[in-house]
């Protein structure tokens, strides 16, 4: 969640430190700070409980024109958030440390440090790195083994950044399960826990792998790997342009990224269809051999990610007719989980670094038939430790609340439904009919778009509302959780879900005029058990506000709000009615003046527990 910007160049860094730290506020934190090399050899430290635009304020001040420096935007873990625990930590005046991640066994190493004599001048695990290292290089290693002898002695999952006024062309970085990118330069080299941090000096990225140390310099990138042994990785270029994180004519991130969603229906869907058929290739090599023997699936998920696994075991059991069983990755780690033979896990991410379902992987990676992540990042841990990738090509989410990583989610698990299926009697006719249907989702959800102003209308009914109330059946009811999650994510509105038949088992108590009811609706075979289910609504006064497929059955009237729309493929309901939830969540946020890109207390990519 924190985010770590570092740059070695022959010019001042300040300002693409800075810049970085910027392009990373989505990621949630609450302090900044950066340090820099000066002229005369000593480590400058700027730092500012607060936002980025504290420590900005502050370097205006003071202003610095080193060319070798790191900066860091904490979210807390060890420590409240005050200028003394923001990073970077430093030992003495000569070394500076930037950490993302925890050190689990920081206790005791704190305690040996200090019995060796050094003084601890924050509440955080990340001194004891500064600390440590400092002590390890005292031993006469070079900077490199030092690091590693220190990772070595670490137990948890980190990445690191540090300079050193005595070494004052290195920049070191140490990954060890949490995500640190090489952006690699002309003449200059970078650091950074996400590209997007990076896309104003370079679109070329070398990225760290598990146990990785790497030494840059101006003109060169050294990388030993946990063996210690010298290795290349590959340079990548980043495919999505600068433009993917900016805002353009939207006023926030999130809406852009709502109205990008045809175009993401699109990505998702390209190079996986041929004459009207899934390529299964697709899915990666041996993946049809893997398929073959699947007699059970595991999905495991955080947040959003969970909702879309949640829609995904009504697809598995209905289409391709075995067993699908869906949990939380932060419940499922610490149980002793009983797997069936030739079972699939399925894992999903939008980032491929969520700390919980990525140590879920690892758990019963061994226990499993195969590993499938359905992920947004090709790079991310969650992709290479798995047996099968499948990427949502969603594009960078800036919004802490997702929304086309959700729907992203939906479609890549539609289709590897589908894959499944043919394995069951899913014939060639059905898929293709199906495909057909996904074909045209960019024009559906375009279409459903064209509701903004209708939904911006009903949001106005919320903003001086406290709690809300969400309900679906079938496919709906997790797209309704979705629904509640959103509104309670950005305009701190309590919202909950229910199966709209639970509401006479306890739900219903809650229901008043001042609680309004969000319904999703679909004329489906649910409609008419919904429909008796929001007369119950009515009858104690509840406020209803229905989206609905079908104008007919549910009217306009005293009470009653609806938006009817366009008919959908019964299979891509879910994905039609969680797009106007999500404009809904939108437009409530921004009539209560939310911060609706980084609403509080929250985080975009979750890698710590």
């Amino acid at each position: 969640m924190c985010g770590i910007v570092g740059a070695v160049a022959t010019r001042p860094v300040a300002e693409i430190l800075l810049e970085g730290l910027r392009r990373l506020e989505y990621r949630g934190y609450d302090s900044a700070g950066m340090a820099l090399l000066d002229e005369a050899g000593q480590v400058v430290r700027l730092r500012r409980a607060g936002k980025v635009q504290a420590l900005a304020d502050l370097l205006a001040e003071q202003p610095q024109t080193g060319e070798i420096g790191i900066a860091h935007t904490r979210w807390a873990t060890h420590g409240k958030p005050t200028e003394s625990n923001a990073h970077p930590h430093m030992s003495g005046e000569r070394l500076a440390v930037v950490h993302n991640g925890i050190i689990e066994n920081y206790e005791p190493l704190r305690e040996a440090l200090k019995a060796d004599g050094y003084v601890f001048n924050s509440d955080t695990d990340t001194e004891v790195v500064a600390h440590l290292l400092d002590q390890t290089l005292k031993t006469g290693l070079s900077p490199t083994q030092a690091l590693r002898q220190c990772v070595a002695r670490m137990e948890g999952a980190f990445a690191l950044g540090v300079v050193h006024a005595d070494y004052p062309d290195q920049l070191l970085a140490a990954r060890k399960g949490s995500p640190l990118v090489i952006g690699v330069g002309m003449g200059e080299n970078f650091i950074a826990s996400d590209q997007l941090a990076l896309l104003p000096v370079t679109d070329r990225f070398m990225f760290l792998q598990e146990g990785d140390i790497a030494t840059l310099t101006t003109h060169q990138i050294q990388v030993i790997d946990a063996a210690g042994n010298a290795v290349e990785r590959p340079v990548s270029i980043f495919e999505h342009g600068q433009a993917a994180a900016e805002k353009g004519a939207f006023k926030h991130f999130m809406l852009k990224e709502i109205f990008e969603q045809p175009e993401v229906m699109k990505r998702a869907l390209e190079g996986r269809i041929s004459q009207g058929h899934l390529l299964e290739q697709a899915w990666g090599v041996g993946a049809s051999a893997y398929f073959d023997q699947v007699k059970q699936v595991q999905i495991v998920a955080c947040g959003t990610s969970y909702h879309a696994g949640m829609i995904a075991r009504y697809w598995i059991e209905s289409i391709v007719g075995i067993p699908c069983n869906v949990e939380v990755a932060s419940e499922f780690r610490y149980r002793d989980v009983v797997l069936p033979q030739n079972t699939l896990l399925i894992t999903l991410s939008q980032s491929g670094e969520t700390a919980d379902t990525l140590a879920a992987l690892r758990e019963v990676k061994q226990r499993v038939l195969a590993s499938l992540a359905i992920c947004n990042v090709p790079g991310s841990s969650l992709v290479r430790e798995s047996d099968l990738a499948l990427m949502t090509n969603a594009g960078p989410e800036i919004g802490v609340a997702s929304t086309k990583a959700f729907t992203s989610q939906l479609v890549a698990l539609l289709m590897t439904t589908l894959i499944l299926a043919r394995r069951t009697g899913l014939k060639p006719e059905q898929e293709a009919q199906i495909v057909e249907a996904l074909i045209g989702l960019p024009t559906l959800i375009q279409s459903l778009l064209s509701l903004n102003d209708s939904i911006a209308k009903m949001a106005e009914a919320f903003a001086e509302k406290h709690h809300a109330l969400f309900l679906g059946r079938g496919t709906l009811y997790p797209v309704a959780m979705e629904g509640a999650l959103k509104l309670k994510e950005i305009s701190y509105i309590h919202a909950e879900a229910y199966p709209a038949g639970e509401l006479k088992h306890g739900p219903l108590a809650l229901v008043d005029k001042d609680m309004p009811v969000v319904a999703v609706a679909p004329n489906n075979d649910m409609l008419d058990k919904l429909k008796s289910n929001l007369q119950e609504v009515r009858a104690r006064g509840g406020e209803l506000f229905v989206f609905t497929g079908c104008e007919q059955s549910i009217r306009d009237e005293e009470g009653v709000t609806t938006l009817t729309l366009p008919a959908v493929h019964p299979l891509l309901e879910p994905l039609a009615y969680t797009l106007p939830l999500q404009l809904l969540s939108y437009h409530v946020a921004v009539l209560k003046g939310t911060d609706v890109d980084q609403p509080r207390n929250l985080a975009k990519s979750v890698t710590v527990e």
